[in-house]
């Protein structure tokens, strides 16, 4: 198991970036990588809450950890703090070994240049899952999560 950490600045307030951290429609838009599509089933925004997401490949070359298209992984909030932190548990849905286990993600918003800076810390990462994977994964959800607040609709 592993950790990884990847931050963006995003030109939006703390609170509107926390905001969309803990809504489920607004994760179903940006926590998903190019050329998935999310689907949130269960979402409850709140300290203790549970959560579940599939995220499906557009392409049928794509390989999912719960079936040949799809990752889908369940879990729950472990730690609100309002404008400031997110902490999530978290697992896949899977029959294979070397994908389960609890991994552990925090979302740490901080004011940086008129904006803010988001760092997502992931712990326990399965190692069959690639570093290199986890990080393109995430900064590409990071610059969706960007788009999304950076928006005037938002």
């Amino acid at each position: 198991m592993y950790s990884t950490r990847v931050s963006r600045h995003v030109n939006a307030s703390r609170a509107a970036v926390y905001r969309a951290l803990l809504d489920a429609d607004a994760v179903a838009q940006w926590r998903v990588p190019d050329g998935m599509t999310a689907r949130v089933h269960e979402f409850d925004g709140r300290e203790g809450g549970a959560f579940r997401v599939s995220l499906t490949y557009d392409l049928p070359t794509g390989t999912g950890k719960s079936d040949p298209r799809t990752d889908t992984y369940h879990g729950h909030f472990v730690r609100l703090v309002p404008d400031e932190q997110v902490v999530e548990e978290v697992e896949f849905e899977t029959d294979d070994p070397g994908l389960r286990g609890t991994m552990t993600m925090t979302t740490t918003l901080t004011d940086a240049d008129g904006g803010t800076a988001v760092l997502v810390e992931h712990e326990g990462i399965p190692d069959v899952v690639s570093e290199q994977d986890n990080e393109a994964g995430t900064r590409m959800a990071l610059a969706n999560l960007a788009r999304l607040v950076e928006s005037a609709s938002w």
